[in-house]
């Protein structure tokens, strides 16, 4: 007989629990139940158990109330705190930890089942087991998070005052109007009694329970609004001299290295300093934009960096917009996925021509305008003077569309900075016409540095009034001044989901093809997605794949939001009060300075 197990004889497995890396989003749902039964045990005292009524009795009179009102805060702090326990968040643990047992005494003193204290307790033991389990550190932050806090707990505080002043029917005196309950609630949050009346303590009970939610909507939206800001991103000095010297070095191999200069995006280097990340976190997703900046050798490293400053923080880490060897080197040091997005628009200047049937309507566009009296101008932001290049860039700011600058992954977001010599200014004049508010100037395109032999598209400014047609002039004059520059190559806009475009209107594309067109051209009428493509089709450029790279399917919607908000397409907002500023902002270092910090201190 062997020393195994026997095979007549079934091994018993022993039950165990959910994997650690779990723990999180499962403490986070059943916080957010436990949330609802605080509301509930505070807004319903009639559900008791007969069999704690008795021990509930022998409590002061005055806990009542004050009992219905803490697990009603307790229940509403919860909720609220079920998304950071989701996402790995210290603070809300240790906030969660003290909750849990405050919202199990409420609950008993205001006479409920046991039900609803047993399993505020049971829900300790996974938060302190797994205790090692929530370390992520907090985002930053924003003053508009107050903002947003105080409308959504206004309202949220409206509507279950609503409910709370209903919950007693057979209590109250009279039968009040929707008027008079909404008057009542609207009081009761800034501690005043309103029209509605109740017989016995219920009045209190209601009392104590709407001011703690005014409460706690005030007391929320001013922690939120003077704590001290640590910007979303912000790109130093010294990160931006480093930036420029891989760039100096690297810059040739991808066509949006320069955007990662964008001084509203924080960096992660490798740890040979000859690689680094640029990124930006927006709800939650830490974006990054583009290759990886530097020598490709490197780029694991930076990579690296960029993914445990991610799991650090409990971060959804994306990239949008890089190149096939970007995806590749990404998907392979990572285990993330990618999916094509769309294609970067390239043309080398040495092919590029007017002749031919294929350019005609771009000739006689050019040859209109022209004949209009419109001149054009391809300089060096170097060789502008002062005068001219403030000129160009309140004009570029007029001539904006939108109240904010759009763009992340390919837009600089500013012009004419001196740092930026090397970047590329085409204008259009029109010398012989009434002058303008600039002048003759009519359009304004800027381009950044692809290396030494190469430019890409950052912006397209035009003055309402001028002739159509500026942006197809003036992206003709470029490709025609590329060579006294040293330019051989002109990256132009990014036409996302290009490739079913294409193949979606060629004879013989199937249904589904046919349909995803449809819905890409229908949702070109609020995006620029069909008519980015078209418009760039014109210079017959050759079509280089950009990608998308993700953790998981179900992150693609929050990954697609981010990035519409960072490009500036969606929660656009305007310019903090000056009370809310922080005049003199610091930036707080990411996750890897701080560990190699406290290593030197050791």
């Amino acid at each position: 007989m062997s020393g195994g197990v026997p095979q007549s004889m079934s091994v018993r497995r022993i039950p165990r629990g959910p994997r650690p890396e779990a723990v999180p989003v499962l403490v986070g749902r059943a916080c957010s139940f436990v949330g609802v039964l605080d509301i509930a045990a505070g807004v319903f005292p009639r559900f008791r158990h007969s069999r704690v009524h008795a021990l509930a009795e022998v409590l002061p009179g005055a806990f009542g109330p004050f009992a219905a009102a803490l697990s009603l805060s307790a229940g509403v702090l919860l909720l609220l705190l079920a998304h950071g326990l989701g996402r790995r968040k210290r603070r809300a643990w240790r906030a969660a930890v003290a909750l849990l047992p405050l919202g199990a005494v409420a609950q008993f003193t205001y006479r409920h089942s046991l039900v609803g204290v047993l399993i505020s307790l049971a829900l300790l033991a996974p938060l302190l087991r797994h205790r090692d389990q929530f370390a992520a550190l907090p985002d930053p932050r924003s003053r508009w998070r107050a903002l947003a806090n105080f409308v959504l707990m206004s309202a949220g505080s409206l509507a279950l005052g609503l409910v709370v002043v209903s919950a007693h029917p057979h209590r109250m005196a009279g039968d009040p109007s929707l008027a008079d309950r909404i008057t009542h609630v609207l009081y009761g949050l800034f501690g005043v009694e309103g029209p509605v009346h109740y017989r016995g303590s219920t009045s209190s009970t209601v009392a104590f329970s709407l001011g703690a939610l005014g409460l706690l909507t005030a007391v929320t939206t001013v922690y939120l609004a003077f704590r001290p800001e640590h910007p979303a991103a912000r790109l130093t000095e010294e990160d931006e001299a480093r930036l420029r010297a891989l760039l100096a070095k690297h810059g040739g191999r991808d066509s949006l290295g320069h955007f990662a200069l964008r001084r509203d995006k924080a960096v992660v280097f490798s740890p040979s300093g000859k690689a680094a990340v640029t990124y930006r976190v927006v709800s939650g997703v830490m974006l990054a934009s583009g290759d990886p900046i530097g020598d490709v050798e490197a780029w694991p490293g930076a990579i690296e960096r960029f993914m445990d400053e991610a799991r650090a923080h409990s971060w959804t880490p994306a990239v949008m917009g890089c190149s096939e060897t970007g995806g590749e080197v990404w998907t392979r040091e990572t285990g993330l996925d990618a999916l094509e997005l769309g294609d970067e628009a390239v043309v080398d200047v040495a092919d590029f021509s007017l002749a031919g049937r294929a350019m005609r309507n771009v000739r006689q566009m050019v040859k209109r305008i022209e004949r209009a009296g419109y001149e054009t101008r391809v300089r060096r932001v170097r060789d502008l003077g002062d005068a001219e290049l403030d000129r160009i860039r309140r004009a570029a700011d007029d001539w904006r569309g939108t109240d904010t600058e759009r763009g992340f992954s390919m837009a600089l977001g500013r012009v004419g900075d001196p740092a930026d010599g090397d970047c590329l200014v085409a204008t259009a004049h029109k010398p012989d016409a009434e002058p303008g508010a600039y002048g003759d100037l009519r359009a304004v395109l800027h381009f950044v540095p692809w290396g030494s032999d190469g430019v890409s598209l950052d912006l397209m400014r035009r003055d309402r009034s001028a002739d159509p047609g500026m942006n197809e002039l003036l992206i003709v004059a470029a490709l025609q001044a590329a060579p006294r520059l040293g330019i051989e190559r002109v990256s132009l806009n990014f036409a996302m989901f290009r490739s079913a475009l294409a193949r979606g209107e060629k004879i013989g594309a199937g249904p589904v093809l046919r349909a995803w067109r449809g819905l890409l051209v229908f949702l070109s009428r609020w995006f620029q997605i069909e008519s980015l493509y078209k418009f760039n089709a014109k210079f017959r450029p050759r079509w280089e794949p950009r990608f998308v790279v993700y953790r998981a399917s179900a992150d693609l919607p929050r990954i697609g939001l981010a990035a519409m908000q960072a490009e500036g397409f969606v929660n656009v907002a305007p310019p903090l009060p000056r009370f809310l500023r922080r005049r003199t902002p610091t930036r707080r270092p990411c996750a890897h300075r701080v560990a190699e910090r406290d290593a030197r201190a050791v």
